[in-house]
């Protein structure tokens, strides 16, 4: 049996609004699409979306403390594109 959901999701804007070069929010991690079509988004596609964002941003803070660590590496090998 399903659960009801009775409250909305919110939206994880965190009103950063500006893009990579790959299309992703540099604050809440969504891709355009995503961003776009958030009021369209049922609630369960929604969660998945905020599990993507967190996923995203892990990765792209793990990036950033390798380049702290390593400043050596390449710059092309180090892109902080997520």
């Amino acid at each position: 049996m399903e659960q009801i959901e009775i409250f909305e999701i919110p939206s994880p804007c965190k009103g950063v609004c500006q893009a990579n070069n790959r299309g992703y929010c540099l604050g809440c991690f969504r891709s355009r699409e995503e961003r776009f079509h958030w009021n369209q988004l049922t609630n369960v596609q929604k969660k998945h979306v905020i599990k993507l964002c967190a996923q995203r941003e892990k990765r792209i803070r793990q990036k950033m403390a390798q380049q702290q660590i390593s400043p050596e590496l390449d710059t092309e090998q180090t892109k902080l594109d997520f």
